[in-house]
């Protein structure tokens, strides 16, 4: 399996998601982690909270439709993995994301930004985890 890296799409990404991050924490003084943001719209404590909580969500599925708009076609989106591995994927993830209260989006980006001790150590703890995670899948395993 070969990794396509792109800097300026990256790059590009990057900074849209700090930009996001930093958008909502000064409008609504609220942390943007993917999961918390996705869990309270699943239960939201307000109105209020389940429309930002959406507009949130609905831009971050978006982005291909942008790409379209952009350059007239859809993006390629390859998944080399088998769908049963995803969902196990997802549900490690989800076990991480519950014991590690937050998610990378939250403690990598916003966590980490505010200096957050217990954010440095998640965030250290998911890119060591996804290091190991990829060299086993791909070295050991020869995936």
């Amino acid at each position: 399996m070969e990794t396509v890296f792109t800097p300026w799409q990256s790059l590009s990404g990057g900074v849209l998601i700090g930009v996001a991050s930093i958008l909502l924490m000064a409008t609504l003084g609220r942390i943007m982690g993917a999961t918390g943001i996705l869990s309270g719209l699943l239960s939201p404590s307000s109105t209020s909270d389940f429309g930002w909580r959406a507009a949130v969500l609905l831009g971050m599925v978006s982005g291909p439709v942008a790409v379209m708009v952009v350059t007239g076609q859809m993006p390629v989106i390859q998944v080399p993995t088998p769908t049963t591995m995803l969902a196990v994927g997802g549900f490690l993830v989800g076990i991480g994301v519950t014991f590690g209260s937050g998610c990378t989006s939250g403690h990598g980006v916003c966590g980490m930004a505010r200096l957050s001790a217990r954010s440095f150590a998640a965030t250290i703890t998911f890119m060591l985890t996804t290091g190991i995670t990829v060299y086993v899948v791909r070295h050991v395993l020869g995936g």
